[in-house]
């Protein structure tokens, strides 16, 4: 049987002020001393769930290029509990700077959430010429390749955590656009 190290889960979090763990598919998640990174955590979703993880107990780390945004939400939350790093999720080399920058602040890291992300309303073909290929091009870059690209490389890390009691050693959460 194949090593069991983190739970691969598609899942939309709701964040929500009444409940002191991370729950989905009846898995419970206690947030308390945990480390996250949220992409995206600058603003919307992604914000959202750097607030309520805080809230409850855990360090966040937001890999985001809104650095303005990301700048107020670690001055709301304490510079000792979140930590910002400036990432093109797209590209291979600052993603890797992030995680090794996680490890050096908080020294694991369990629970990978990817909110980055976003849409281009169009049709295919517009009045005046087809849908314009680069536009697509980005929204498959930013939407799954940085998804995956994170996926991949917070796994790695995770995998250097003891397992908990179930076998586990981490989890990552994908947003369903």
């Amino acid at each position: 049987m194949p090593k069991k190290w983190f739970h691969l889960v598609a899942v939309y979090i709701a964040v929500n002020g009444y409940n002191s763990c991370l729950s989905f598919y009846g898995v419970n998640m206690d947030l308390k001393n945990k480390v996250a990174l949220v992409t995206g955590g600058a603003s919307g979703l992604g914000r959202a769930t750097v607030e309520k993880f805080v809230a409850e107990g855990a360090k966040v780390a937001i890999l985001d290029l809104n650095e303005d945004n990301a700048k107020e939400v670690q001055a709301a939350l304490g510079e000792e509990n979140v930590q910002y790093f400036l990432t093109n999720v797209m590209e291979e080399q600052p993603v890797m700077d992030a995680i090794a920058g996680i490890k050096e602040k908080f020294g694991a890291l369990h629970i990978a959430i990817n909110c980055a992300g976003t849409g281009y309303g169009g049709r295919i073909l517009g009045k005046e010429a087809p849908h314009p290929l680069d536009h697509f091009k980005f929204i498959i870059d930013l939407n799954l390749v940085g998804t995956f690209n994170v996926m991949r490389l917070a796994a790695e890390l995770m995998d250097k955590n003891e397992p908990d009691e179930k076998g586990e050693k981490g989890v990552l959460i994908n947003r369903v656009l």
